[in-house]
């Protein structure tokens, strides 16, 4: 019990510094929203380069020792904090990025992307209005300021901590890879934490257990030789569009289940727990679909919306080109067609067998005289977590006391790969806690950041670093 209070006294002096800093905290947000680090112009190259060194200043002030690493694009920055005595402690690998996507079209701003604006809103309190706010700057400085709290009042951390933030990752991480190759040996942790997610809704958080993979392939069907003239050859010819669009029904049956043979072979039905726990969240349907335009769910009939989007594999078609698509008419037969795929896949599933299914459904029913080519091929398979590890327990009662009630255990049906690389390249499991919202507008106009987000995340973190410093074992 004595330990226990002790620890009780230490975080809520902790907590009582992150009061204290709110004005502080908030100015260096919105010095860090100012920076227009759009990694995928790049006349805002010199801006990324900017952005990583404020980073890493505000790391160091923190007490970290950083390493601005260059790569062939924009560089990384790598810190660490490690116990002075050099006791053996459990050891986190915290990921964010600090680049950010373009703010177009800017127009539609209420103000300047990147003069961040704090505004009184209706429904969500003050919030946060810039690019960036919410993804990620927002969420890495949550962390940021937890880490600072610790080490102004105890001039400690509870676990030895490893930061890691990239600036491509808004463009597809095309540095990260080489990197991890070269450095994995210094990013090794007992586990990352990755704040690059949400919550359940403004006032409960959630940590994500589940992220599906992705495969994809974009195929070509060729027929005549040539394009040919409709009048002339219309009906004798094959017609590739045709073709393409037969094979592209044919990929589902009319209950909307993915008609690949073997397609759900390693496929494993979620628990009667499971269903029950998703179907206590009291899931708006409607509403999910309503914000989008939509009144009615598609995909297969037996599932409900959040079965299929934390529980089972699609195909999607992304895009169909063939023939003339310019204005007007030109009445031809293209010589080919092709369509890009993807597939979201749930753990077990291997992207190359998915592949390899999606050739051989084509080479069946491909008709006489049409060929077939495969190209940008490739994917990552699905992560999922283990809801009973120490450090996943540990982040559940650390959120629960910091909000008031347990955290949601949430699926997400897209990928984050820097994920899957911490488990297949570092060895690595992940936990995923973020405080953004579906409505923060990430990547539209008017980005914006819960102001409440952002201080209870803050809180959060600090709460979840000391969970985690109680166990202080490799976890």
């Amino acid at each position: 019990m004595p330990d226990k209070l002790a620890s009780d006294l230490a975080l809520q002096s902790v907590l009582d510094r992150l009061a204290e800093g709110r004005t502080a905290a908030l100015e260096r947000l919105f010095q860090f929203l100012a920076i227009p680090s759009i990694s995928t112009d790049p006349a805002y190259h010199e801006s990324c380069l900017q952005a990583a060194d404020w980073c890493a200043d505000s790391l160091r002030d923190i007490g970290f020792e950083v390493r601005v690493e260059p790569t062939e694009g924009k560089p990384m920055v790598l810190a660490k904090w490690r116990d002075p005595a050099g006791t053996k402690r459990s050891h986190v690998l915290f990921y964010g990025h600090y680049d950010v996507q373009p703010p177009d079209p800017l127009e539609l701003w209420t103000a300047s992307p990147f003069e961040a604006q704090l505004v009184d809103d209706a429904q969500h309190g003050q919030v946060i209005v810039a690019r960036g706010a919410s993804d990620d700057k927002g969420q890495v400085m949550t962390f940021f300021q937890a880490c600072r709290a610790w080490m102004e009042v105890h001039g400690t951390l509870p676990v030895d901590v490893t930061v890691l933030l990239e600036g491509e990752e808004e463009s597809g991480s095309p540095s990260l890879a080489p990197f991890l190759a070269t450095h994995g040996d210094a990013l090794k942790a007992d586990i990352a934490l990755v704040c690059d997610t949400g919550q359940w809704d403004a006032e409960t958080p959630a940590i994500t257990a589940f992220l599906r993979g992705l495969a994809f392939s974009e195929v070509t069907l060729t027929g005549p030789s040539r394009d040919l003239h409709s009048g002339i050859y219309g009906g004798p010819a094959q017609n590739p569009i045709r073709v393409l669009c037969r094979l592209i029904a044919d990929l589902h049956d009319e209950t909307g289940r993915i008609a690949i043979p073997g397609f759900y072979d390693a496929v494993r039905e979620p628990s009667p727990e499971q269903r029950e726990a998703w179907r206590a969240l009291g899931f708006e349907t409607d509403k999910f679909l309503g914000e989008i335009g939509l009144s009615v769910p598609a995909g297969e009939t037996d599932r409900s919306v959040l079965e299929q989007l934390w529980s089972r594999p699609t195909v999607e078609v992304n895009g169909i080109v063939g023939g003339y698509t310019g204005p007007g008419t030109k009445t031809v037969i293209p010589s080919q067609a092709s369509a890009k795929l993807s597939f979201r896949l749930v753990p077990g599933q291997d992207p190359a067998k998915i592949i390899d299914g999606l050739h051989r459904f084509i080479a069946e029913r491909l008709p006489a005289d049409v060929g077939v080519a495969y190209g940008g091929e490739g994917g990552s398979p699905a992560v999922g977590f283990d809801t009973n590890a120490p450090a996943f327990r540990a982040a559940a009662h650390a959120l629960e006391a910091e909000w008031g009630k347990a955290p949601v255990i949430v699926g997400c049906g897209a990928s984050i790969p820097i994920v899957e690389s911490f488990r297949t390249r570092l060895g690595m499991d992940a936990l995923l806690v973020g405080f953004a919202l579906e409505d923060d507008c990430i990547h539209s106009p008017n980005e914006k950041y819960n102001l409440s987000s952002f201080e209870k995340g803050a809180r959060s973190w600090a709460r979840i670093l000391g969970a985690l410093g109680e166990q202080n074992a490799p976890l």
